[in-house]
């Protein structure tokens, strides 16, 4: 267990001040020995980067940091390198508490119980608050979390937990109902970029002293395959650097080849916001709808490994799923769907497993643009303008009696077949016809079932003829 103060006696009060929380957080004797990353570890709320959806400005979570008033427990759920740990040593830098932080991985129940006797001893002494961050708390086994979960629920701890899982499926329910959850989003590029600029720049605990010259394409790489992960950017930057031997000028130059070299990752030639992003996706989506697995397939790990948005490709699936399989396939936007929300659910890198699943699914189904028969309605409302609702479609529960809406109209369910021939279309259009089945996988059933309703319609107009 790792402790921000000597915790085997309780201190005197004036040593929970913000100063001393700040020196044990954040100085060190020695901050060129340090990784980079965690040198250019933000301090204050102004230096952190990106969940401007959680602590921008007049966001809840930012008011309670800033005005020291965060008593209620929280859990920051995100992928790695999003600012999770760092959000949680800003808060210690804020706060008057005393600020305690333990790892799940090395701390067992022994630890929890001692952390709690102190805290308590704390509050009853001095009136002192602690909080406790504990990292990757989804670690702890269900006895770990239970031992915790009184002394949340009684204020003994501010409890900040930090995990890259779940919370909803990893901690238990009652802890998770004590505590809001705050969910962290990859950084954006926009962000990370801001992030390797800063340490190129920053003379204290940068590389803002040295002489590095780095190419745009090699800088935009870093980004690109960090993947929203500020520490892998960071960590790619610092091994870049530090492997580079100064020119005879004294320059560190660090071109294309050396960022892929620091990242292991080969850049493919690939602009997210020009011509390569639009025929990439559009060659995937043509070999989809051309029921070409293995080329759907490229192209997918093309654009995933060039550092695509993965819910960009899902929606394009997702319209994809209606557009050319439709009723071909009903299973195919079910199972286009179910993969989108695990995408949001797991992310990358894993979530690589439910874009090839829908991919696969898709370009190996029965094909049909049928559904673009909605269209053709839609065309014929434009051309139409506004028709009436034949008498016998109109609701009578209101003006039934009155005005004799719904008369005549024919329930299903009363006949045999749970079907009954009758007109749904306003006479003006009673012959039109917008939706047209193909003759692919599952719309041949559709087909043959509106041949048979249709025998049966032209069977009734005949009778009544």
């Amino acid at each position: 267990m790792s402790h921000s103060f000597d915790t085997r006696r309780v201190p005197p009060k004036d040593d929970f001040s913000r100063a001393a929380s700040q020196r044990t957080l954040f100085e060190s004797d020695d901050e060129t020995g340090r990784p980079l990353a965690a040198r250019m570890r933000p301090r204050t709320l102004d230096e952190f980067v990106g969940q401007e959806h959680i602590v921008g400005q007049g966001t809840l979570l930012r008011r309670a940091i800033e005005s020291d008033k965060l008593f209620s427990s929280i859990i920051l759920w995100g992928p790695p390198g999003t600012g999770k740990t760092t959000l949680a040593m800003i808060i210690a830098n804020t706060t008057r508490a005393h600020f305690e932080t333990m790892s799940a991985v090395t701390a067992g129940v022994a630890d929890i119980r001692q952390l709690i006797t102190e805290a308590q001893e704390r509050r009853r002494m001095y009136g002192t608050r602690t909080i406790v961050l504990i990292d990757e708390i989804h670690r702890f086994n269900k006895a770990q979390q239970d031992a915790l979960l009184p002394h949340v629920e009684n204020g003994t701890i501010t409890l900040i937990g930090a995990t890259t899982e779940n919370p909803y499926f990893e901690v238990i329910a009652a802890l998770v109902s004590r505590s809001r959850i705050f969910q962290l989003r990859p950084l954006s590029d926009e962000a990370v970029m801001t992030l390797l600029r800063r340490a190129l720049n920053d003379s204290e605990r940068g590389y803002g002293k040295r002489r590095i010259e780095i190419t745009p394409d090699a800088l935009e790489h870093l980004v690109n395959i960090a993947g929203g992960d500020a520490r892998v950017a960071l960590n790619a930057l610092e091994l870049a650097v530090e492997s580079t031997p100064p020119r005879e000028d004294g320059v560190i130059r660090i071109d294309l080849t050396l960022a892929e070299q620091a990242i292991q990752r080969r850049a493919v030639r690939y602009d997210r916001d020009g011509d390569e992003h639009y025929d990439t996706i559009s060659a995937f989506i043509k070999s989809v709808r051309g029921s070409d697995p293995d080329a759907a397939l490229y192209w997918l790990a093309r654009m995933i490994y060039a550092g695509e948005d993965p819910k960009f490709i899902m929606r394009r699936l997702l319209i994809l799923a209606a557009e050319d399989i439709g009723l071909a396939d009903p299973n195919g936007i079910v199972v286009a769907s179910a993969c989108a929300r695990a995408l949001e659910w797991c992310g990358l890198p894993e979530a690589q497993y439910h874009l090839a699943q829908a991919t696969l699914y898709l370009a190996t189904a029965p094909k049909s643009n049928s559904c673009g028969a909605y269209f053709k309605a839609l065309a014929e409302v434009e051309r139409e303008g506004k028709i009436e609702v034949p008498n016998h479609l109109k609701d009578s529960s209101r003006d039934g009696k009155a005005l004799g809406h719904g008369k005549d109209y024919k329930y299903p369910h009363d006949f045999p077949g749970h079907h009954v021939a009758q007109q749904y279309l306003p006479d003006r259009l009673r012959a039109r016809r917008f939706y047209e089945p193909s003759d692919q996988g599952y719309e041949q059933e559709i087909a043959a079932r509106l041949a048979r309703w249709s025998n049966i319609r032209n069977i009734g107009e005949e009778n009544d003829g």
